[in-house]
């Protein structure tokens, strides 16, 4: 890992993750000055492993990001464990770091992704990632054919218990303090054509016996055999330097984020934005290939940038 007190970079990438290390090692390799800045929190760090990554499969987190790192370390770009506390727009992007240090780029890739916020649930936060999963394409395989229970955060979780059903016939979904009310007449018919079990009572905690899941326990006090807890955080994107850039940004029904074409160009001449800074459902494998969309993209905009400057 290299460090700089100052500098000027082509291109700077904010955030170290699978989208921002794609994206760095494409203009590595395109011979572009280019510094990732990781402040070291990736969204998956709970998980064990990462699924559904062509010949990764199975590839814990924190191994795939240190292969990464050491990926592009090979094509000359820079990588500093510091966090972007300020950026401001001018004939360049001057970009601060947490420990004072000024850096200026040609253009910006925005990589920060999101944070989960679980529901404050006793034991839903100690096991997520373990037994409390919220992403069946990332975990039904490991757990398949369980006792599952999914957690209602929204009236949107009904998508999730029947999604998680094909992985397992044995599945209860406890609204928690989601009204009945709420489910739409045909989310009740899907929910009973999957045969999972509808609960609208609200949940006290989980069981842990031995280090595992083996219930989930209702406010009236009775107890469901569960192996397997499927919860829906409350993704919060952190797209704070977007918004100071004065990005456009446009309301999901999992919250606001920027606008941007399909190479990840935000509404902001000269700043992209990739993985799940750009959108909730970026996967690993998703983001990975945004980032080297956006990577390329950006080499070839700074390349006849230069040949159109050219007297």
């Amino acid at each position: 890992m290299t460090e700089h007190n100052t500098g000027a970079y082509e291109v700077i990438v904010v955030g170290g993750g699978a989208a921002g290390l794609s994206a760095a090692l494409v203009l590595g390799r395109a011979r572009r000055r280019t510094l990732v800045v990781d402040a070291g929190e990736p969204r998956n760090a709970p998980a064990a492993h990462m699924q559904g990554y062509l010949s990764r499969d199975g590839m814990p987190p924190a191994d795939f990001l240190a292969v990464g790192r050491e990926e592009i370390a090979r094509y000359g770009v820079e990588l500093v464990r510091d966090r972007v506390v300020d950026v401001e727009r001018g004939a360049d992007f001057a970009v601060t770091l947490s420990d004072g240090r000024h850096l200026h780029a040609r253009r910006l890739v925005v990589a920060t992704g999101l944070k989960d916020e679980l529901p404050d649930v006793p034991g839903v936060a100690e096991r997520f990632g373990r037994d409390v999963l919220h992403c069946p394409y990332c975990h039904g395989w490991e757990v398949r054919d369980q006792a599952f229970g999914v957690l209602a955060t929204t009236a949107m979780s009904v998508h999730q218990a029947l999604m998680v059903s094909q992985w397992s016939k044995d599945v209860t979904f406890f609204l928690h303090q989601v009204p009945e009310s709420d489910l739409s007449d045909d989310d009740l018919r899907r929910l009973a054509a999957a045969g999972v079990k509808v609960i609208p009572v609200a949940v006290a905690g989980l069981v842990i016996e031995d280090d595992r899941l083996t219930g989930v326990r209702l406010t009236d006090g009775t107890v469901h055999a569960r192996e397997v807890l499927f919860v829906a955080p409350r993704a919060v994107p952190q797209t704070g330097l977007l918004e100071k850039l004065g990005a456009e940004f446009q309301q999901t029904p999992f919250g606001a984020y920027p606008v941007v074409d399909p190479t990840g160009l935000t509404s902001v001449p000269g700043v992209w934005a990739v993985g799940n800074a750009m959108a909730f459902a970026e996967q690993v494998v998703n983001a990975a290939a945004g980032g080297y969309r956006a990577g390329a993209f950006i080499n070839g905009e700074l390349l006849f940038a230069d040949l159109d400057a050219t007297p």
